[in-house]
């Protein structure tokens, strides 16, 4: 489509002008005569580029700019020209920190205004660019679940997010624990500082102090230059240690002196220089046990561990898998230049049914796989072997499992009870059992149980159990 520009001028002759020569290069012209015109018909059609002249009846062509700026149905605002026979300086500043891109005087040349237009429309595109290479990256980065492990960690994150808390993260590879570390900072005040994120297992061990902290030219062997480094980029805003738990002993320990202190040497150098930065790491490693190997520091882990994420491995969360493989597919179709094609019903039941032991990122690379390999849908027929097979091996287990569980007979008063009624009844006896082995330590059997101590007390209450009601003695027991 051609470039749309509004011509916003008191003079008629000026539009008319003005008009003849943008059509004849091939532009859209719309016109309106005052500010308070324009604003109506640009909230109404849009506008890509705006010729708007300083001095209007009525609204002000710098009283227009800012309120242009400030319509919410635009998707994007318009590059606004300014066009003034008499602007002062202080109008030109005003108007280019109310976000003019140009201004030009009156009478308006010809090549003058060509040259303006087309470095306008060349800015315009490269905004577009930008915002669309944004929405791409920040779809890429999305994290998508609606199961119950995913939506205590939404809940996780709302609340450490705005703070300046240090976060550890922990979870199996592939379960998006840099995903978390981005929303962590999308959340934050910290969103329009840079987020750095450094890899620490794919850091060579003797490059990565180099890498972290920088370095001073002569420091080493190819050290030409001074070189600065990832915690002095990050400054201001957030560092994401990924796979801190493979980070050196000699790393480990300047790392420790920024949390400290925030301050840091460059390799070779002698100036201390001071850092603001705020730290999430990940790792996939038990570090309490690589703590107890003394292969990692004891003190830079309770300094990272303010506040301990998990991520939740996908297999704990099979009913998002319809979801994230819609959500790829979607993303593989666009980033392949690919129609979006439909999956069956059938072909995400046997996704959902899949341990996936690669996570979310095997599930991503398997659906990119299936829409650059599949025809016009995606049906069970084109699941890789290994996925089918392993998902019928399942069945069948849980089939034999079933049939060999022993047959229960119930007492003639309990089949006899409604569902709800029979439910209630047997989940007392159930805990009344588990409660008598253990005593009725309430901690030990919530434990067994897999529930937290408070929601047994709750249950205890709703069923009517205590141990008085037993014949057990007084008092409602240890824990």
């Amino acid at each position: 489509m051609p470039t749309t520009v509004f011509i916003v001028d008191d003079e008629k002759n000026i539009r008319r002008t003005v008009r003849m020569v943008l059509e004849g290069e091939g532009y859209a012209v719309e016109e309106a005569s005052s500010g308070e015109e324009a604003l109506a018909r640009i909230a109404e059609i849009g506008a890509d580029v705006v010729l708007l002249d300083v001095q209007l009846p009525g609204m002000s062509g710098l009283e227009t700019i800012e309120r242009i700026a400030k319509l919410k149905n635009l998707e994007s605002a318009p590059t606004i020209i300014m066009i003034s026979g008499h602007a002062t300086l202080a109008d030109a500043v005003r108007a280019t920190k109310a976000g003019a891109y140009d201004l030009i005087e009156k009478p308006l040349d010809r090549e003058r205004l060509m040259v303006a237009l087309r470095n306008a429309v060349e800015r315009r595109s490269m905004e577009r660019q930008v915002h669309d290479l944004r929405a791409m990256t920040d779809e890429r980065f999305e994290m998508v679940g609606k199961s119950a492990p995913m939506a205590a960690l939404f809940a996780q994150i709302a609340k450490v997010a705005p703070t300046r808390t240090r976060i550890l993260i922990t979870g199996e590879s592939g379960t998006g624990k840099e995903l978390i570390a981005r929303a962590i900072h999308r959340s934050s005040a910290l969103a329009d500082k840079p987020f750095v994120k450094v890899n620490c297992a794919a850091i060579p061990p003797e490059l990565i102090e180099s890498e972290l902290f920088g370095h001073e030219r002569g420091a080493f062997t190819g050290a030409t230059a001074r070189k600065r480094g990832l915690f002095e980029i990050a400054d201001g805003g957030t560092i994401f240690l990924d796979e801190v738990g493979d980070m050196i002993a000699s790393a480990q320990a300047k790392v420790l002196r920024v949390l400290q202190s925030g301050e840091f040497t460059r390799v070779g150098g002698e100036q201390a220089l001071k850092v603001d930065v705020r730290v999430v790491a990940a790792t996939n490693r038990d570090l309490q046990a690589a703590v107890a190997a003394n292969v990692f520091r004891e003190d830079l882990y309770f300094r990272l561990n303010v506040v301990p994420l998990r991520a939740p491995p996908l297999r704990e969360r099979a009913e998002d898998v319809p979801l994230l493989s819609r959500s790829f597919v979607e993303l593989a179709s666009r980033e392949n230049g690919m129609k979006a094609k439909p999956i069956s019903d059938a072909a995400l039941s046997m996704l959902a049914g899949y341990p996936w032991p690669g996570n979310v990122r095997e599930l991503r690379n398997v659906i990119e796989r299936l829409v650059i390999l599949s025809e016009e849908s995606i049906d069970v027929g084109d699941l890789p072997e290994e996925i089918v097979a392993e998902v019928a091996r399942s069945k069948r287990e849980a089939s034999v499992a079933a049939s060999e569980l022993p047959r229960v007979e119930l007492p003639a008063e309990a089949r006899a009870l409604p569902l709800r009624e029979f439910r209630d009844h047997m989940e007392r006896e159930y805990i009344r059992i588990k409660l008598d082995e253990n005593g009725w330590n309430i901690s030990r059997t919530a434990t067994l149980l897999g529930i937290e101590r408070t929601n047994l007390h709750k249950k205890m209450r709703a069923l009517g159990l205590s141990r008085d009601s037993q014949g057990h003695g007084s008092g409602p027991g240890p824990g």
